[in-house]
């Protein structure tokens, strides 16, 4: 197991959520983890809410829910440009891209994984046969919406080439300035375990940013044998509360009907 870095200059526990996001400023590029309400790091997201910066770029599945996680920081207007896949449970950011509030590029779920993961492995670009024939190839998808509804910003056409007869787009990799994840276990070396499902985009975000700031549930020491994320690339920890770590968010609620005789 390893062994907590007392006094060492490898421990990159944070003491607050505050303090370990006071450096993101203004206009600054985040990959946050999360798919849904599953794994969002709703701690960090809420820091940086009061810190009150604006004209953030996401890189995220989604923008999260009204009110709920990557939703708060969009409701108040923070946000300026959203790179994800799903725009859907989120009525605002709905509105506010066919308004023309905010840019969005959206890219097929597993290019995103692929160009996270990319950027956090150094590989500058890839080659995939996703979106060939389409306008994620080819062009024309509305980026930003004028007031009116007309396209304002278009993406453009990306390198096709052909491997073996086949064609493939080329896609780039990508590195934000910070990266914010939620993880259930961590160390003080940033070793990062996470729970289920709450896994998803969180790993590859967390590769991806220059500067990466976890919250975790719970600080322990970890079996090596059990770590999904190595230290290597997180620079801060952020311990949460029993409360913080107990307030998920859950999208969509289904429950069984109460048998009559109950």
């Amino acid at each position: 197991m390893t062994t907590s870095p007392v006094n060492s200059p490898m421990d990159k526990v944070v003491a607050s959520a505050a303090e370990a996001v006071a450096d993101v400023g203004e206009g600054a590029s985040l990959a946050v983890g999360g798919f849904g309400l599953s794994g969002v790091p709703s701690v960090l997201i809420r820091a940086l809410l009061e810190r009150g910066v604006g004209g953030l770029h996401v890189v995220s599945n989604n923008c999260g829910t009204n009110g709920r996680g990557l939703g708060e920081l969009l409701a108040a207007g923070r946000i300026a440009r959203v790179t994800g896949s799903y725009v859907g449970e989120n009525k605002e950011f709905a509105r506010q891209y066919l308004a023309g509030e905010v840019e969005v590029e959206l890219i097929p779920q597993g290019t995103l994984a692929e160009r996270l993961r990319a950027g956090g492995c150094g590989i500058p670009a890839f080659y995939t046969p996703a979106g060939v024939g389409t306008m994620v190839a080819e062009g024309g998808l509305p980026w930003r919406h004028h007031p009116d509804g007309s396209v304002a910003v278009a993406s453009p056409p990306k390198e096709v080439r052909e491997f073996d007869g086949v064609p493939y787009v080329l896609e780039r990799g990508i590195v934000t300035d910070f990266a914010l994840v939620r993880a259930a276990k961590g160390d003080a070396y940033g070793n990062l375990v996470f729970a289920k499902a709450a896994r998803n985009f969180n790993p590859l975000a967390a590769m991806a940013g220059r500067v990466t700031i976890a919250e975790v549930e719970e600080l322990c020491d970890l079996d090596p044998d059990e770590v999904h994320l190595p230290g290597v690339f997180v620079r801060r920890v952020v311990p949460l509360t029993p409360e913080q770590a107990a307030d998920k968010g859950v999208e969509k609620r289904t429950v069984t009907p109460a048998s009559k005789e109950a």
